[in-house]
């Protein structure tokens, strides 16, 4: 199936600006339309880079005509140098574009801690320019990654009558996932016609079930965005929240955000297995994430999945550390896969390790927690934790 759909009124190209590696696509421009309405949830990182607060001062200002994004430097931790840099790459685009500064958000992912070049964005600007294309989404998804594996691309699209809504998005991200609004970097557009404030609201309810359901590390990144455009060009308007339109593009946006989600997992540094985290019985659904980011979050639970070995006590103990208040143990119950490892607290009675261990065998794996105090549930994405995750991040400078 094609992982993503032209979108009417939005222009990508990708080029290679030599930010980190020589010969890769490092440097996407994206170009919307006139008229286009634009949503947009950041990182909740207290050093949050200079793109981060750069955006976030545009588009609080105006309707953004122009993405700039750039793989290899994240441009944090740099100070008022970096601010500087962000700004010039947005006024020589702006510039060359006939636009306001404003008018340009930008967004970085790479190595925090290092000057960004933004004389070699600069430069390449003017061919980015003449390159736009609608089908450009392959490209630009693969000049966003960093330590990824693959692009992450998904596409969705729904009937409303006689009219065709799209939606397509790309992702990046494979590690320092642990995210607090989004994921690293995701840029998913539409043609539908939605007001801003409207697609604010669906863009923050999708991410809060899909990037904000994920991690693979612990780790919230400085750079975190998910942006989300409305070109206006196609034949579907969202004009309230209620309605055939509003509840179809809901579904629809959820479902490539989940998708998109999924794939940062799937595809976790070092990661060998994807692991769903199911958890029911809450009294809260805030207390059901807080059970499953702390079993997904725990370094020997992730290890344990990664040597395949049905270690259900750590489980049982990342539960019981999760910080939910008078937790009555003994109504707690676990499943991994169709096989219960914990009855009402302890060591389910017919249970027998060559069970767990055939179910931990598998590259995907469900864990399901019952709680037994309520009726709340949410669901969390993870991944094992490996050697291979050790060895990336100790050679990512090298």
């Amino acid at each position: 199936m094609k992982k993503w759909c032209e979108i009417a009124g939005i222009r990508l190209a990708a080029g290679a600006a030599g930010i980190r590696k020589p010969g890769r696509d490092d440097l996407v421009l994206m170009e919307l339309a006139e008229g286009s309405a634009t949503a947009a949830v950041f990182t909740r990182n207290a050093f949050c880079a200079a793109p981060v607060r750069v955006a976030r001062e545009h588009l609080a200002t105006a309707e953004p005509r122009w993405l700039l994004i750039n793989s290899g430097n994240a441009n944090a931790g740099m100070g008022e140098q970096g601010l500087r840099d962000a700004r010039a790459c947005c006024e020589a685009l702006a510039r060359l574009a006939g636009d306001r500064e404003s008018s340009v958000l930008p967004f970085s992912t790479g190595v925090i801690g290092e000057r960004l070049p933004a004389g070699r964005i600069t430069a390449s600007l003017p061919t980015l320019l003449e390159q736009l294309a609608p089908d450009c989404w392959p490209e630009a998804a693969r000049a966003i990654m960093t330590t990824d594996t693959r692009p992450k691309m998904a596409c969705r699209t729904f009937r409303l009558g006689e009219s065709e809504c799209r939606l397509t998005g790309i992702a990046k991200g494979a590690g320092m996932i642990c995210p607090d609004m989004a994921t690293m970097l995701a840029f998913i557009a539409t043609d539908a016609r939605v007001p801003r404030p409207l697609l604010q609201a669906l863009l923050e309810e999708a991410v809060e079930v899909s990037f904000n359901r994920i991690t693979v590390d612990g780790d919230t990144s400085t750079n975190d965005a998910c942006v989300l455009v409305a070109s206006g060009r196609g034949g579907v308007e969202i004009g309230s929240g209620a309605g055939p339109a509003a509840t179809a593009f809901r579904e629809a946006l959820g479902s490539l955000c989940r998708e998109l989600a999924q794939a940062i997992v799937r595809d976790g540094e070092g990661a060998t297995k994807f692991i769903e985290l199911r958890i029911r019985g809450g009294r809260s659904e805030a207390e059901c994430l807080a059970v499953g980011r702390t079993v997904a979050n725990s370094p020997l639970v992730k290890t344990a999945f990664f040597a395949s070995d049905p270690n259900w006590g750590r489980i049982l103990a990342a539960v019981g550390r999760a910080g939910i208040a008078d937790l009555e143990v003994g109504k707690v119950d676990i499943h991994l896969g169709e096989v219960r490892i914990v009855r009402q607290g302890g060591r389910d009675p017919g249970y027998r390790e060559e069970l767990g261990a055939a179910v931990m065998a598998g590259d995907e794996i469900t864990v399901t927690i019952d709680l037994g105090r309520g009726d709340a549930a949410t669901t969390v994405w993870t991944c094992d934790l490996s050697y291979d995750y050790v060895r990336i991040n100790a050679e990512y400078r090298t």
